[in-house]
C-alpha cells in the first residue's frame, strides 16, 4: 500500500526542484488560460513562507502593488508554474516574515545575502605598502 502512495506522488513531482529559500526576491512564472488562448505571467515579490512537503508543497510571494499588499499561495509542484526565477537572495533569520505585512515602502526590503564568490570578487587583491593604496590586479 505505502509503495503505491509513493508511486502516485513521485509521478507528480516535479523532475528539478526549485532552488529557493524564504526571504528571496523571485519572479514566478504562471500559465494563465484565457479561453483557448494560453499565455504566460510573472509574479514578482518576497517569499514569505514556505509550507508543506513533497508534493503538498506551497509558497508564498508577497509584493505591492498600487500600494496595497498583494500574496499569492503557489503550490510548488503544479503544472502551471513553469519557472521559478531567483532575483536576489534575501537574508532572513525567521522560517515565516509575517512582520513584512505591517511595514511599508524601504521598511520591506531585506539585506541581501552574499555568496562567497562575490565577497571575494569585491576585496581589493593587491596592496602596495610604501604608496599605502590598495590597487586591484589587471585581469
Amino acid at each position: 500500500m505505502n509503495t503505491k502512495i509513493n508511486e502516485f506522488f513521485s509521478k507528480h513531482l516535479k523532475k528539478e526542484p526549485h532552488k529557493f529559500n524564504v526571504g528571496d526576491t523571485v519572479k514566478v512564472t504562471v500559465k494563465i488560460k484565457e479561453g483557448t488562448k494560453e499565455r504566460s505571467q510573472n509574479y514578482e515579490g518576497t517569499v514569505i513562507k514556505t509550507k508543506g512537503g513533497g508534493v503538498n508543497k506551497t509558497f508564498t510571494v508577497r509584493r505591492i502593488f498600487q500600494g496595497v499588499g498583494v500574496e499569492r499561495v503557489f503550490l510548488l509542484n503544479s503544472p502551471k508554474i513553469e519557472k521559478v526565477t531567483v532575483i536576489r537572495q534575501g537574508k532572513a533569520n525567521r522560517a515565516k516574515l509575517y512582520f513584512l505585512r505591517e511595514r511599508s515602502g524601504k521598511a520591506t526590503k531585506l539585506k541581501e545575502k552574499m555568496s562567497s564568490t562575490q565577497q571575494l570578487t569585491s576585496l581589493p587583491t593587491e596592496v602596495i605598502p610604501e604608496e599605502g593604496k590598495l590597487v586591484e590586479a589587471a585581469q
